[in-house]
């Protein structure tokens, strides 16, 4: 299978399933205007997270990693009027334009954009509890991105983390890419974590071959 067919099913779906959005067709074009690299999550993922929220019944969500604020329109979109989303964004100029396109989206009473590296951020969120929390930041963190967000999330929640599969590459143990290690650490940590029920799914389309965890805190911490 090519990725020039992967690239043509993601079309047919996204066209038969999500409808034209001219506020997140905004925020890319936003993006690729500031230079933005062109990691954001694809629209039929975008919409997987705003319905994972939404069958969460998610009141408060925690992303871990902005850019321009795509997967962060989706997920606050999901949220009720009286909702809120902490987005943390280590690159001041990435949040500048975040915070232009949530405006644009009608966002910005209901997304808190914060400014610094999250685990320096992370801190001022204790004793918090969110009902989703959204990892899509540095990975060679993904570790410490997990302890922090077992920390966070309710009995209940749940936890996304993407870009576990990385085209393949995370079958390499000996991998000196510290986006592989902090991905396999992050793996491995969740797999010897008695609080979290998870699967991982790997996905192919616009965005090449890549997957993401899904986890459920089942007891606190």
């Amino acid at each position: 299978m090519s990725k020039d067919l992967w690239i043509a099913v993601d079309r047919y779906m996204e066209g038969a399933l999500l409808k034209p959005d001219s506020v997140l067709e905004a925020a890319l074009e936003a993006n690729a205007a500031a230079g933005l690299p062109a990691i954001d999550v694809a629209p039929n993922q975008g919409k997987l997270l705003y319905l994972i929220a939404q069958m969460l019944g998610a009141r408060s969500i925690l992303e871990i990693g902005t850019l321009g604020g795509y997967s962060t329109i989706w997920l606050g979109r999901a949220l009720p009027a009286d909702g809120k989303l902490i987005t943390l964004e280590a690159d001041p100029k990435h949040a500048e334009v975040a915070r232009a396109n949530l405006a644009r989206a009608g966002l910005t009473r209901v997304v808190d954009v914060r400014v610094g590296r999250a685990l320096d951020t992370l801190p001022a969120l204790a004793g918090q509890l969110f009902d989703l929390v959204f990892i899509d930041a540095d990975k060679p963190n993904n570790p410490a991105y997990l302890a922090w967000a077992l920390r966070l999330t309710r009995p209940g929640g749940a936890i996304v983390v993407d870009n576990v599969v990385r085209e393949g590459a995370i079958l390499d143990a000996t991998s000196d890419d510290p986006r592989i290690q902090g991905t396999r650490s992050l793996l491995e940590a969740i797999a010897r974590e008695p609080r979290l029920e998870a699967t991982a799914i790997q996905t192919v389309g616009g965005k090449g071959h890549d997957g993401f965890v899904l986890a459920r805190v089942v007891s606190p911490v």
